[in-house]
């Protein structure tokens, strides 16, 4: 487990969270550069890597082919004899071969503006309204949000004002080839700014990172229920199973079996489960039921 953790100059709560990592684990500055007139800046330690962009986090489509190019790079000097013979490991580009996740860190907006503790995969069932390609998912990585909403669950006590629940999956990057996982404080400035709540998702997910546990053997794909969906919030805290793309009922008229399959294919980890919000499929409800009922090696289950 080595993940790449990025945060946009452009998201208060975003830096907020970055700064503290880096002054919490003495990172250190390895990389300064421009790629395609974006200022990157990354720093790393023993267990992450952490990367400062400009622009929207929803639209870094570009950092798969960033790092590809400073590997192409950096295999260049060695084969020509022209790198510093640096034997630091992780220092300096580098880190690129390390990487095996992206998260990004951000800010959470919702009408309510109710303080919410909340993390989510990412893809677009139907268009792409905010960012990443229609009717692509991205990778998931069902363990690392288990854990890391386990260890926020646990830290819950040091922010009892907030809601501590999962989203369903939305929004871009949606290509990338990493698997991809947001964390995200929200709903308004106050919380954006709010250094307990900075402070409890860093060490959640310090803890995630550096005692990171695999739930590989039980992990599914979630229909139905609210985009704030308590059910399997509740699920990933209170049982062994690990989820991968969850689409809420609003989303359920876009799936169909290619969406489903993609769903399936999408997590690093083998679902063997198809999980279902039994009051929450709407007038989907029958479709549904018939579709996944035709997935073969997988079992359904009705919460």
């Amino acid at each position: 487990m080595y993940p790449l953790l990025i945060a946009s100059r452009d998201d208060i709560c975003a830096m907020n969270m970055a700064s503290y990592l880096i002054a919490q684990c003495g990172m250190k500055e390895e990389v300064y550069a421009d790629y395609a007139e974006r200022n990157i800046t990354i720093y790393s330690c023993p267990y992450f890597a952490l990367m400062l962009i400009d622009g929207s986090a929803l639209e870094a489509e570009w950092i798969d082919e960033w790092l590809s190019e400073r590997m192409r790079k950096r295999r260049g000097n060695e084969v020509n004899g022209t790198g510093d013979g640096s034997s630091s490991g992780r220092d300096d580009d580098g880190i690129s071969r390390y990487i095996n996740c992206y998260i990004f860190l951000s800010r959470h907006r919702s009408e309510s503006n109710k303080p919410t503790l909340t993390s989510h995969s990412t893809g677009n069932f139907s268009h792409a309204s905010m960012g990443g390609n229609a009717r692509e998912l991205a990778y998931t990585y069902p363990s690392l949000q288990k854990c890391y909403m386990l260890n926020l669950y646990s830290n819950r006590g040091k922010v009892p004002n907030y809601d501590i629940v999962i989203e369903a999956t939305h929004h871009g990057p949606t290509s990338l080839a990493k698997p991809v996982l947001f964390i995200e404080i929200g709903s308004s400035e106050r919380e954006w700014s709010d250094m307990d709540a900075v402070s409890v998702t860093c060490h959640s997910l310090l803890a995630s990172i550096v005692n990171f546990k695999e739930y590989s053997k039980k992990v599914g794909v979630a229909l139905g229920g609210t985009h704030y969906p308590e059910k399997f919030t509740n699920l990933l805290i209170d049982s062994d199973i690990a989820l991968a793309s969850v689409a809420s009922k609003h989303n359920l008229k876009h799936i169909d079996e290619s969406m489903l399959r993609q769903m399936i294919a999408k997590s690093i980890e083998p679902v063997r489960y198809i999980i279902l919000d039994w009051k929450g499929l709407g007038g989907e409800k029958d479709r549904i039921v018939n579709l996944v009922s035709s997935v073969e090696g997988v079992e359904v289950i009705k919460v």
